[in-house]
């Protein structure tokens, strides 16, 4: 099957089982997960969504999102849109919902499925929980914050291996008439990225997004370099994209201020010329000194930090990541990246959270050693690892560990071994950054740049997934279950009669029936989530 009908095929998958066009209201995508807002969330088959060979979980939030991992998510969406456009416009009702099994899962047997659906349901019944929790006004705002950045990941990976990449040739004295070819490639975006964050800003909370940003292209006009302000000359680009949020929010408030209150006949004049003409001078004679200071601050703390306490602070930060991604405060550190990014063209922030994943990954691969007679719970572990391996670590997140709990602390052990492996070699001196953000994992590998060779940052970064791995492998072999947890869940989920797949000097078994609910261990959430 060619690539693009393999997409469309996907696509053609989805639909029916998230209600069909008529149930979907929008339709996006970030780095790894299609969004969709829904009519009628009922109408939705997790279970079918589940059985599709490319969707490796769903996962509910302020959108329904299905996880399709880096690459696949790009080329299914938009065949999905085509898919939604061709339904509205043939008026076709909303099917109903599909039936609970589809193809892969009209092979396995009920008390097969019955294991991994006992953990996927907890998971899924933890995820709604934290999205009550979510909802206050402090981790809106945040998640506004992410919708305003995440679409710049894209770019920001594209122009950070070509960066990655004109370095190497630099250094090896090759192809020199290309590379500065190459470094306007790479730099490019990252000259004007304030003018791109104002357009999103701007968008993102209700404004005109040219305006927004019309606004932030201020900041890095060259002119205002005859400009001074309190007592200095500005520099073009001061502020970086914070002042650029701050200049589009203050626009969107102007605009709105202008709609109220501008006759209707004078609106089209009056109200952009003022929007622009008020956010402009608040930006440059406010905005951009203030936000200049800031991002410095954050430079400069970041440096301060892994230089004095390295080891400790990769500690922290890697095992604590997690939890931080549980509770949706992890789209705060966006535009700190973001802004490290800009200043010194890496953010060591990154490599040391990424050993999260690494954690989770070790912590996956002791389950799958745990618990040798569950088959369907290693078969869930076997399709999510090698995403897991790459950075997308939702489905074994919501379907292995969190549900399990335990391995999900031993998890962030493990991601706080990793992160304290890096940290301490930026505390020696070896800065190990990364030049985007978005991926992490194996996939971090061609995103990596320091102050040394790049085969040094290579080798810490990949010393710290090694000793991420180990970790979470070891602290969930041996302290991650307890005695009840290992009773209910190492046993066969095969019907009578059938071998048990994938687990190595098992013999047939009766079907063990699913608990009534967790157990101790299992409905014990961990610490601080």
């Amino acid at each position: 099957m060619a690539p693009e009908d393999k997409n469309r095929a996907t696509a053609a998958a989805i639909l029916p089982l998230v209600g069909g066009a008529a149930n979907v209201d929008s339709i996006a995508h970030c780095m790894t997960r299609l969004r969709l807002a829904l009519h009628d969330r009922s109408l939705v088959d997790d279970e079918a969504l589940k059985a599709i060979p490319a969707v490796m979980g769903v996962v509910e939030d302020d959108t329904y999102q299905i996880v399709l991992g880096p690459g696949t998510v790009a080329r299914v969406t938009p065949e999905f849109e085509r898919l939604v456009e061709e339904g509205r416009e043939a008026a076709t009702p909303a099917p109903a919902s599909a039936p609970a099994s589809g193809p892969a899962s009209a092979s396995a047997s009920a008390s097969e499925v019955a294991s991994a659906e006992e953990l996927a349901s907890q998971g899924a019944a933890m995820k709604a929980a934290r999205k009550a929790k979510n909802a206050t006004p402090f981790k809106l705002f945040l998640r506004r914050i992410a919708n305003i950045f995440v679409p710049l990941i894209p770019a920001l990976i594209g122009c950070g291996i070509i960066a990655g990449l004109n370095g190497l040739l630099v250094n090896l004295g090759w192809l020199t008439s290309v590379t500065p070819a190459l470094a306007a490639m790479a730099s490019g975006f990252m000259a004007l990225i304030a003018v791109f964050v104002g357009f999103n800003t701007a968008k993102e909370f209700g404004g005109t997004p040219i305006l927004g940003g019309a606004v932030a292209a201020i900041i890095v006009f060259p002119g205002v370099a005859n400009i001074e302000a309190f007592g200095q000359k500005l520099s073009p680009g001061q502020g970086g994209v914070l002042g650029a949020l701050g200049a589009a929010v203050l626009a969107v408030y102007v605009e709105k201020w202008c709609r109220r209150w501008v006759p209707e006949a004078l609106d089209v004049l009056v109200t952009p010329t003022l929007t622009v003409l008020v956010s402009g001078l608040v930006t440059i004679f406010g905005l951009m000194f203030v936000a200049g200071e800031v991002s410095t601050a954050i430079g400069s703390f970041a440096d301060w930090l892994l230089a004095n306490g390295g080891a400790g602070a990769g500690f922290v930060l890697g095992g604590l990541f997690l939890p931080l991604v549980m509770l949706g405060l992890h789209q705060a550190l966006i535009p700190i990246h973001t802004t490290l990014i800009e200043q010194q063209g890496y953010t060591v922030l990154l490599p040391i959270l990424a050993m999260a994943g690494a954690g989770q990954v070790g912590a996956a691969v002791a389950v799958y050693f745990r618990l040798p007679r569950n088959g369907s719970v290693r078969r869930t572990i076997k399709s999510a690892l090698p995403a897991g391996l790459l950075g997308v670590g939702e489905p074994l997140i919501y379907g292995v560990s969190l549900p399990l709990g335990r391995p999900f602390i031993t998890a962030c052990v493990g991601g706080a071994f990793g992160g304290g492996f890096i940290g301490l070699f930026n505390q020696l001196g070896d800065k190990v950054g990364s030049t985007a953000i978005g991926p992490s994992g194996w996939a971090l590998f061609p995103l990596l740049d320091g102050n040394h060779d790049l085969g040094t940052t290579v080798a810490i970064y990949g010393g710290g997934l090694l000793v991420g791995y180990l970790a979470g492998f070891l602290a969930t072999y041996f302290f991650g279950f307890g005695k009840e947890l290992l009773a209910e869940f190492n046993v066969s989920q095969e019907p009578a009669g059938a071998t048990t797949s994938g687990a190595p000097g098992t013999t047939t078994g009766t079907a063990s029936a699913p608990a009534p609910g967790p157990g101790p261990d299992q409905a014990k959430e961990p610490a601080g989530l």
